[in-house]
């Protein structure tokens, strides 16, 4: 039994849709941030959940690991061949397969991406809200139980999955949930397969709660002198119960970095950008009762837009926040790390941040859906430079420490992958010796996603 075995075997299923061609391979291996290029040894392309089925059945009879794969745009090395094996692509497992406007929700398959979705349900008033920036898949934003700009209103993956179709390490295809909005029967196992990084089971297929288009959406962004005082009218805004749909906070190196890129024309301040949904009349009243807690903590008067063109330059800009940092020194990678903390807590974690940063060697812009406690760290390393990167995870570990002594979590939305392992036990105390006992319970010869989120996995 073997890897080369298993792809043989593949090839006589999927023929020229299961590839091994240094391109594919290299393009598999790939990151976004600072991680090794590690690719598989094979690269598989299924259409059918059956054949996912018999993808993982065959690499089960040769111990040879299963890799799934949606763009690529985790930042924690989720999706790299640490031990080789076969990547599973869902490229071609993009549909919609069915939407029911009575009781907004769908079903699709993991491949189809979060835009595309979107751009498919436009001509039916609904839209599905999570939106982690990334033009990621569905699936994939499922099994990292992503977040994002919209977390503050309509919830992560974790509130928006209803139902999953997941294909077991042993080859079975299991459904769970329902499209019912509540259940009292049996453990949640949709719960426990959302954020397992594909180490429990792959995702075939999706459930989706959706949203009403709102009547009138409104966004807007202002500039505060101090950190402190853009994040304590975070604080304040949420405490009030104003409901915003985005509540995002960017510092002055990111400002200075829209600029560079987009020719935003900010001042080169602390700013936060905002958006509400609802009525004509609600969106209104939000928008002036936020505003006042703007003036209260020293904000600049907003730049309000209702027009889509405005709104959606606006967001490019903060969804492509990311590669504008890392122009702020070419030909830098970055590590990229993220904590959340209790909202009370908020303002002591981003200005302890801040200052250790500020202390340290390299530059780190901070931005972040801070509306739910959320905020990151885009820290700037010159490849090869090993005093450089050992700054920089130093810095990433400390942020990790401050979060869990906050009362937080050491990941809000990137995930664990590689990144984070080493965390777990500090968070999770046995719990995480519990995670592994379902591990290996539902993976017992641990060829799902191996090195990700248990230890020895």
């Amino acid at each position: 039994m073997s890897i080369q075995q298993a792809i043989t075997e593949l090839q006589a299923v999927l023929g020229d849709r299961i590839t091994t061609s240094k391109s594919d391979l290299d393009l598999h291996g790939q990151n976004e941030t600072h991680f090794p290029h590690l690719p598989p040894d094979a690269v598989a392309y299924p259409e059918t959940t059956d054949e996912v089925a018999r993808i993982v059945r065959i690499c089960a009879a040769n111990d040879c690991p299963i890799i799934p794969w949606g763009v690529g745009t985790s930042l924690e090395g989720h999706a790299l061949a640490l031990k080789g094996g076969v990547t599973i692509d869902f490229v071609r497992m993009d549909r919609l397969l069915e939407v029911n406007d009575a009781d907004m929700d769908c079903t699709v398959q993991p491949g189809i991406t979060r835009e595309a979705l979107n751009t498919e349900l436009r001509a039916t008033g609904l839209f599905f809200p999570v939106d982690p920036g990334a033009n990621a898949t569905i699936g994939g934003m499922a099994a990292t139980r992503a977040s994002g700009t919209t977390a503050v209103r309509y919830g992560t993956m974790r509130d928006n999955v209803l139902a999953l179709e997941v294909v077991t390490a042993d080859g079975r295809i299991i459904r769970t949930g329902s499209r019912a909005r509540k259940t009292s029967a049996g453990y949640d196992l949709t719960g426990l397969f959302l954020g397992s990084e594909g180490t429990l089971g792959v995702i075939t297929a999706l459930t989706l709660r959706l949203q009403g288009q709102p009547e009138a959406i409104s966004a807007g962004i202002c500039a505060f002198d101090e950190i402190g005082d853009a994040v304590s009218a975070v604080i304040t805004t949420i405490q009030m119960g104003i409901p915003m749909a985005r509540i995002e906070f960017v510092d002055e190196a990111t400002a200075a970095a829209f600029n560079a890129q987009s020719g935003a024309g900010m001042p080169e301040k602390p700013h936060l950008m905002v958006e509400f949904h609802g009525s004509d009349a609600g969106v209104a009243e939000q928008s002036e009762r936020f505003g006042e807690i703007v003036a209260e903590f020293g904000g600049s008067e907003f730049q309000w837009s209702k027009q889509t063109e405005e709104r959606n330059r606006l967001w490019k800009m903060r969804h492509n926040a990311y590669y504008s940092c890392l122009q702020l020194r070419p030909g830098a990678t970055a590590v990229v790390t993220d904590l959340c903390v209790p909202i009370s807590r908020l303002a002591e974690a981003v200005a302890e941040t801040r200052a250790d940063i500020d202390a340290s060697p390299i530059p780190g812009p901070i931005l972040g859906h801070v509306g739910d406690g959320n905020f990151h760290a885009i820290l700037l390393v010159e490849p090869g430079n090993h005093a450089e990167m050992t700054a920089a995870k130093a810095l990433s570990h400390r942020m990790v420490e401050r979060a869990l002594r906050l009362g937080g979590t050491v990941t809000g939305e990137h995930g664990v992958g590689m990144g984070k392992l080493d965390y777990m036990e500090a968070e999770h105390g046995a719990g995480w010796d519990v995670m592994g006992q379902i591990k290996r319970a539902l993976d017992p010869q641990g060829i799902l996603n191996p090195g990700k989120m248990i230890r020895g996995a």
